[in-house]
């Protein structure tokens, strides 16, 4: 990988349109996933995340119909968001049966907001316009006419979303052909044709984008992902003539999630070959993806394509052999084109290959035949015991070092006990620990107590190395695991631990192996202390 550039698009595609968008509607239609809230300062510092990846439009919420959405707004007009790349967009519905565009309150919230474009949601399913407006036909096209044309009237661009417009469709296309007619009559800009209910199929596309096309009015498409074909489905509507593409950073949405809009683009941008977003902001994609995780709390895919932590990793030692004459043999594009990383995986599957380029991914020199035999030898025995190195790379470095004798030990404990039991203190806590050390000359054995056995532990371990190494302070455990290894034992199985903690800036991943969950868990901690202090 010498160079940072993409394979040329498999077949001969037409060029993009002479005007494309890619509009994010994370803080609206992504905000409404099962168990994510976000505040309004969360929704500012996604938009600036957004901004900074360069998506055309970033639609943020419903102003008028909830108080956060309102107050982001406010903030926005009063100059606490300042976009560079995007466009602000408010959205909203047409005004309600029987009465006028300028006197709908929540019409006039739009504007309030103060935002260039306005993205409208319209009912284009003639059952929705009876049983979920309860109005006639004719009266649902009057409210898209005279809504679309009064906010147009007040300088507004207007995008209208034609809701469960696919499902309206092959109900009655007549109808839901004419609601895309009178969006575009009245001054729409653009007409989104959204799967709703997330149905629809990659197949299905290209004959109903091509009907709507003939209206005559420029399209987009706005996929949910229920039939798992959100991505595909999109890509099939931009071959069919859209050109207006909305999606979510992590495909965030209710019930299944909408369209990932980093998977989308970065498909249209590598095999395309279509140039979307300013120079350098693809090459953030990995970034913006796992900066809106740490915000919403929802933890990245780590399958997920392009941006994901597997997305580039490699395990078995075939493909090692073949990626150290070339990494491209085994990999679709260069990861670094989305901002990722290649990773070696190690494990039993792992051969000395896989050893050999992992080492040189952690800058350590393994070049040496039988070195990289034998620790591969010994990663495979540890791996038949319960050990898993290719989820915890901090482990294997440890590993690493011990057999290149390069292993100073910053600390030896002698020996350490924790008691549990059901007395819990005014604290809430339920477990004590005491834990002998030597650091630097100096051997202590301090107590910790703790919410169970692990965080006494843990207490107790940083009390003792605070003294001799100060960084220890930042250090932070962030997530922990356990697994039973042993199928069909209950209570006397062996177990392994996962641990992740952090200094602020990394985080690092060790693993431990035992007979009991303490042991093991306790293993995984002192490793964790020990890659973060020799790191340090």
């Amino acid at each position: 990988m010498n160079t940072l550039t993409a394979a040329a698009p498999l077949r001969t595609l037409t060029a993009p349109p002479d005007v494309f968008h890619v509009y994010d509607t994370t803080l609206r239609d992504g905000a409404q996933q099962e168990g994510l809230r976000l505040t309004v300062q969360d929704k500012l510092r996604i938009a600036r995340a957004l901004d900074d990846f360069g998506v055309t439009f970033i639609e943020g919420g419903w102003p008028g119909a909830n108080p956060n959405d309102t107050a982001f707004f406010a903030k926005a007009a009063a100059g606490e968001l300042e976009l560079k790349n995007s466009t602000l967009v408010a959205f909203g519905a047409t005004r309600k049966a029987g009465g006028k565009a300028s006197s709908d309150p929540l019409t006039r919230a739009l504007l309030d907001a103060q935002t260039p474009v306005i993205t409208l949601v319209a009912k284009s399913h003639d059952e929705h316009v009876f049983r979920a407006l309860n109005t006639t036909l004719e009266e649902n096209l009057a409210m898209v006419s005279d809504t679309v044309k009064f906010l147009t009237s007040e300088g507004r661009r207007v995008f209208v979303d034609c809701e469960h417009f696919f499902d309206g469709f092959r109900a009655n296309s007549d109808y839901a052909l004419e609601v895309v007619r009178t969006a575009a009559d009245a001054g729409a800009e653009v007409v989104i044709l959204c799967d709703t209910n997330g149905g629809m199929l990659p197949s299905w596309m290209t004959e109903v984008v091509s009907a709507a096309g003939q209206v005559g009015v420029d399209l987009g498409i706005h996929c949910h992902n229920d039939t798992g074909c959100a991505v595909a489905n999109t890509l099939a509507a931009v071959d069919a003539g859209v050109m207006h593409v909305q999606g979510t950073i992590n495909g965030h949405g209710e019930r299944t999630g909408n369209a990932d809009l980093i998977t989308t683009v970065a498909n249209l941008q590598l095999k395309y070959g279509w140039s979307l977003l300013p120079t350098g902001g693809l090459e953030k994609a990995t970034t913006v993806s796992h900066a809106v995780a740490g915000i919403t709390h929802v933890q990245v895919n780590s399958r997920q394509p392009y941006v994901g932590q597997s997305a580039f990793a490699h395990k078995a030692g075939l493909h090692a052999s073949a990626i150290k004459v070339d990494a491209n043999l085994y990999q679709h594009t260069d990861p670094r084109l989305v901002g990722n990383d290649m990773r070696m995986l190690v494990s039993d599957m792992a051969g000395r290959a896989n050893i050999q380029l992992k080492g040189s991914e952690l800058g350590y020199d393994i070049a040496d035949r039988e070195l990289a035999a034998r620790v591969t030898d010994t990663v495979k025995q540890r791996e038949m015991e319960g050990y898993s190195y290719e989820s915890a790379d901090a482990s294997f470095e440890l590993l690493l070092r011990e057999q290149l004798g390069l292993m100073e030990d910053p600390f030896e404990v002698q020996r350490w006990r924790v008691w549990t039991g059901d007395e819990v203190n005014e604290a809430g806590e339920d477990s004590e620990a005491i834990v002998k050390v030597s650091a630097k000359g100096r051997t202590q054995a301090l107590a910790g107590e703790g919410q169970g056995p692990l965080n006494a532990l843990d207490q107790a371990l940083r009390s003792a190395l605070t003294v001799p190494y100060p960084p220890v302070e930042s250090f932070e455990l962030v997530d922990y695991r356990v697994r039973i290894l042993d199928q069909g034992h209950g209570t006397d199985a062996i177990v392994r631990a996962l641990l992740d903690m952090t200094d602020g800036a990394r985080t690092w991943t060790t693993v431990g192996v035992g007979t009991n969950v303490i042991e093991a868990s306790w293993e995984a901690l002192m490793d964790a202390y020990r890659w973060g202090l020799i790191e340090r």
